[in-house]
């Protein structure tokens, strides 16, 4: 993590090194850093707690991009959405600080840009065309632990967003950036936690929440466990996998034969494949159904029957190197007003568009991520129950 920059002599900065190390191994000593997780809209929210005093809100929990930024005042209603909470006030932390813009972190940054009072603003956007842009800056971020207690991380890097648009919804407050990039939580406090987490992410419908657990108590205890390698590639950010094919009862549609040609991202609704792959899988998911599918009027879905159709959704087992993951019906298909839905569908015909496991085919498994290791295992588990 980067210091803030009026820390800058060296005898301040050994000092502070000395206390933030007792101050981790007192966060190590202690039980799982842990948040809730609950489904909202497309995507899941997670509980943080920023500044001091702590204020709690709740974020997107996101493996697909790396910072984390909050909904900070002053936050004018054109520039901002609506949360159902008031946006986090800097002036009322005492231990809140803005980023220069020489500072290392303000140079990782992919878009910034140095404004005349030497703070460094960030633009951040992502795939569905949502950004954010305010000040970066540091200061305590607080989780809870499974022994009751707050685990604080002081001078952590995030965004302060004063102009964020797109598809933010309330009770969300911002997002938590879970990738594999500099700037995102689990490399800032990566050597606290071992370089690991794990999630459960229940399905839409359930009322229960789950957990996202940082750390040892992150690793997958529960039996049918499978792994799969992670492929380093650019951009870091990305946790990217490799997708050998997918298979329907005796049939078998096989992907493209490179390493690392699917992303893991829990902040994408939907599962998206390179075409041609998609359109064998189509053709294999008609044929287990036999009944006549319909057009989805909005064009989001490539696959819908009609909801008052009584078919059987096959279950579809997908094949990464060293790991088959059954998907039920929960991860592959979906109601969507009078219409049944497949919740796999092709990506754009451009070249370089990304493979994509989304959150709906993750859910009810226990997904941990090695980064150590570098691997992501899975095991099946009820996640209402964890």
């Amino acid at each position: 993590m980067v210091l803030s920059p009026h820390q800058s002599s060296s005898f301040y900065n050994a000092l502070h090194s000395m206390e933030r190390i007792k101050n981790f191994q007192s966060l190590i000593d202690q039980k799982a850093i842990q948040s809730v997780v609950i489904p909202n809209g497309g995507g899941y929210l997670m509980k943080l707690s920023f500044g001091t005093p702590p204020v709690e809100y709740l974020a997107i929990a996101d493996t697909g991009s790396d910072l984390i930024w909050i909904q900070c005042a002053p936050c004018p209603q054109t520039q901002c959405y609506s949360q159902g909470s008031s946006p986090f006030d800097p002036q009322a932390s005492s231990t809140y600080q803005k980023l220069s813009c020489e500072s290392e972190t303000c140079q990782a940054l992919p878009r910034k840009r140095c404004l005349n009072t030497n703070d460094c603003e960030y633009y951040y956007s992502y795939g569905d065309k949502s950004y954010t842009i305010g000040i970066l800056s540091t200061d305590t971020l607080s989780f809870d632990s499974s022994n009751g207690q707050k685990a604080a991380f002081p001078t952590s890097t995030f965004g302060c967003g004063h102009n964020n648009q797109g598809q933010f919804r309330s009770p969300g407050a911002g997002l938590v950036g879970l990738g594999g990039g500099p700037l995102s939580l689990v490399s800032q406090i990566g050597t606290q936690i071992d370089h690991r987490f794990s999630y459960c992410l229940v399905p839409r419908s359930a009322k229960s929440s789950s957990k996202l657990i940082f750390g040892q108590e992150a690793i997958i205890s529960q039996p049918g466990a499978v792994s799969t390698p992670l492929n380093t590639k650019n951009p870091p950010t990305f946790y990217f996998l490799t997708l050998e094919g997918v298979s329907i009862g005796d049939k078998t549609a096989q992907a493209a034969s490179n390493e690392g040609n699917i992303i893991i991202d829990s902040g994408t609704t939907l599962t998206i494949l390179e075409s041609n792959f998609y359109n064998s899988i189509e053709t294999m998911v008609k044929e287990a159904i036999g009944a006549e599918p319909v057009q989805d009027p909005s064009g989001t879905f490539s696959l819908c029957y009609g909801a008052e159709t009584n078919i059987n959704v096959p279950e579809m087992v997908f094949h990464f190197t060293g790991a088959d993951l059954r998907l039920q019906p929960v991860n592959t298909f979906r109601v969507n007003g009078d219409l049944l839905c497949m919740l796999i569908i092709p990506s754009n015909s451009d070249i370089n568009s990304l493979s994509v496991f989304g959150n709906y085919a993750q859910i009810n498994f226990q997904v941990e991520y090695d980064l150590q290791k570098k691997t992501v295992s899975f095991a099946p588990t009820d996640c209402t129950k964890q």
